[in-house]
């Protein structure tokens, strides 16, 4: 057996060219997957981590976050349903008048970010807030009459088109003079006064209107309605003139019950403890 050895030029190029390949395919590219993490070699042969699973290349946020803020019940509860669990906290605060669920609240052996949250921020009505307003405040008798006309769907006691002829008196009586007023044994109030007619002499006249009212009112939006006693209240000015008003019966009671009757709809619909007081 002859062995033969090659050397010289031709063996050279072929041991670059091994070399070459080599080299081209350590330095070819490849494709990273989002969602992973990757250990690469750095050019001075040290090792540097890529981390890939952050949401800036997911598109994924790492997990839920934000306040939402509802109005009612019914939209509280539809939102709880879809993202709550076993260990979402809810609480109820009378005094601010809301209901607020920590979404991931912690767990009994875990903590958690506590930071997606459901709030039902209740939102008090336009009459609501009309009729309170104008609470123990005297104003004339026009501006009083025409209150009366503008909120009639919401008189009760006595009816709307009582109320509303009661308004069309003081209306009519509005340039006289009055005189005193008398406490009827309905308990109604009965006011005199004169009218002077072109220096002529007076005609006497008198106005009969109720001791107190009821109306109706639905505190919160989506809420229920509720029933409020109002007592009139009135002042004859020196000058002869009368300015009516009305005094509603501890309307923070009503407020109160129609919150605590918000929370237990909620409570009906879900399955965990509603407590008092405000999450952390």
């Amino acid at each position: 057996m002859t062995t033969r050895y090659t050397s010289g030029p031709a063996a050279d190029l072929d041991g670059i060219q091994s070399v070459i390949d080599i080299a081209q395919q350590a330095a070819e590219p490849t494709t990273l997957e989002t969602g992973k993490v990757y250990a690469v070699r750095t050019a001075g042969g040290g090792t540097q981590t890529l981390n890939l699973t952050g949401p800036e290349y997911t598109g994924i946020p790492a997990r839920k976050q934000g306040n939402t803020t509802v109005r009612d019940a019914e939209s509280f509860a539809a939102y709880f349903e879809k993202h709550a669990d076993t260990d979402t906290e809810v609480y109820a605060d009378a005094d601010r008048l809301t209901v607020t669920a920590v979404l991931d609240a912690h767990t009994a052996t875990a903590a958690r970010w506590s930071g997606h949250r459901l709030t039902l921020g209740l939102r008090k009505t336009e009459s609501w807030e009309q009729w309170l307003q104008l609470d123990n405040q005297l104003m004339p008798q026009e501006a009083f009459a025409e209150f009366l006309e503008d909120h009639l769907p919401e008189l009760l006691e006595p009816s709307a088109a009582e109320m509303l002829e009661i308004a069309q008196s003081i209306q009519g009586a509005a340039k006289v003079e009055w005189q005193n007023s008398t406490r009827l044994s309905s308990g109604q109030r009965q006011f005199q006064f004169v009218e002077t007619v072109q220096a002529k002499a007076g005609q006497k006249g008198q106005l009969t209107i109720p001791e107190q009212f009821t109306i109706g009112l639905i505190p919160f939006e989506g809420s229920e309605g509720y029933k409020l006693n109002a007592r009139f209240r009135y002042r004859i000015t020196k000058d002869g003139g009368l300015t009516l008003g009305y005094k509603l019966e501890r309307p923070g009671d009503v407020i109160r019950k129609a919150f605590g009757d918000v929370v237990t709809a909620i409570g009906e619909q879900i399955e965990q403890p509603i407590m008092n007081g405000t999450p952390a």
